[in-house]
């Protein structure tokens, strides 16, 4: 049986207004709106796991490799010319 406890939280005015507007846009409950956000907040709080970070270097690594970067001087050029491609 899942036992909700009922909490109190001060906000400044402003901020008040920015979530009451945000809940009714989204048509979800004060409730709702702080729980979502906490979650988010505690969830990007967690460290990493080792293992997918490794998995996610290496990755990168191996995107690298294949598109032929060998320096930060190559990333930065790559960089400048697909700006310039979206804007042509």
């Amino acid at each position: 049986m899942r036992i909700a406890k009922t909490v109190s939280i001060t906000l400044p005015p402003d901020l008040l207004v920015k979530a009451q507007e945000l809940a009714q846009r989204e048509h979800r409950t004060m409730s709702e709106l702080f729980r979502e956000a906490l979650r988010h907040y505690v969830s990007e709080k967690r460290p990493i796991d080792p293992q997918a970070w490794r998995q996610l270097l290496e990755y990168g690594r191996a995107k690298g490799r294949e598109l032929g970067v060998a320096s930060e001087a190559d990333v930065e050029r790559m960089s400048d010319e697909y700006r310039a491609s979206k804007r042509a």
